[in-house]
């Protein structure tokens, strides 16, 4: 016969407390040290204060000390260890000093989060437009922002002393639009299809080394970078974002907070010790709609 459950929530068994611990322990930060570059924006923003919710001591990192400093206020608030440290990803003595600053101040890396990216206004092909009249020096400057600043440079920087202790996590921060380009933002799409696949290629090198390399790939979450795409100035939908909605199986956008649990279970030692050279999407089912 099967045990009964248990009549409320304070009248769990020891063996059920004991799950719980286990659960507990899977998702335990309380050892490591992350490092968010782009947490800053917004999504960033929002994964770091998750690494900081589940024990670890959150660096954010960015070029806007303004909004830096308010993330770290308000994760401190709420019980978190955080401290912000300026950055210009794109420069790899910066990216060198940043990593530096860190050590000195809590710890050495064992966590980095790439989420600094993004398209820029030359580089998306307008209504009616030519993809031939966009000037090359737009396409450079994306491929460059996320690829070589958004994931390659920090990488490499933080990786070496990763790989000199022998553990860590790198989690960059992909799209949806690097499996399949999305009209109007190619250069974005090729940058982040990139991304991806230096991904892959760092967990290859870097398995045997105790040094773990995934990604994220978040359908479509409204942001800074794209709201002007998907809203008009009086907040209504534009076409664009009727057309993407109508094309989601959940039928809205995400909320970035619903990035959380990816964030966390990437940079957990314990939950995803066996993960790695993957691309994990979190699109409300968009990229899974043929027709």
């Amino acid at each position: 016969m099967p045990t009964s459950l248990p009549a409320a929530e304070g009248a769990l068994g020891l063996g059920q407390r004991a799950m719980l611990d286990v659960g507990a322990d899977l998702f335990d930060l309380r050892h490591e040290v992350a490092a968010v570059i782009g947490g800053t924006g917004t999504l960033g923003g929002l994964m770091a204060e998750a690494l900081a919710c589940f024990g670890a001591r959150v660096v954010v990192l960015g070029r806007n000390a303004g909004r830096g400093e308010a993330r770290v206020q308000k994760i401190n608030r709420a019980g978190g260890i955080g401290m912000f440290q300026p950055v210009d990803a794109m420069d790899g003595d910066s990216i060198a000093a940043a990593a530096a600053a860190i050590r000195d101040e809590v710890g050495e890396t064992t966590v980095l989060v790439n989420a600094a990216g993004g398209n820029h206004p030359e580089a998306t092909l307008k209504p009616g437009g030519s993809v031939c009249k966009i000037p090359l020096e737009a396409w450079r400057g994306v491929l460059d922002l996320n690829l070589v600043g958004g994931a390659l440079a920090p990488s490499i920087v933080f990786g070496d002393a990763m790989l000199s202790a022998g553990r860590g996590s790198i989690i960059n921060i992909a799209s949806m639009a690097g499996m399949n380009p999305v009209s109007r933002v190619g250069a974005y799409s090729a940058a982040k299809a990139a991304v991806i696949n230096l991904t892959k290629y760092l967990a290859i090198e870097w398995a045997t080394r105790g040094v773990r390399v995934n990604a994220i790939s978040p359908g479509f979450f409204p942001a800074e970078q794209n709201k002007e795409l998907l809203y008009h100035e009086d907040g209504s939908l534009t076409e664009r974002s009727a057309r993407i909605i109508g094309h989601t199986p959940m039928a809205r956008f995400g909320a970035a907070q619903e990035l959380a649990g990816a964030v966390v279970w990437l940079a957990s030692p314990k939950a995803s010790s066996f993960v790695t050279g993957q691309n994990v999407v979190v699109d409300g089912g968009f990229s899974v709609v043929t027709i």
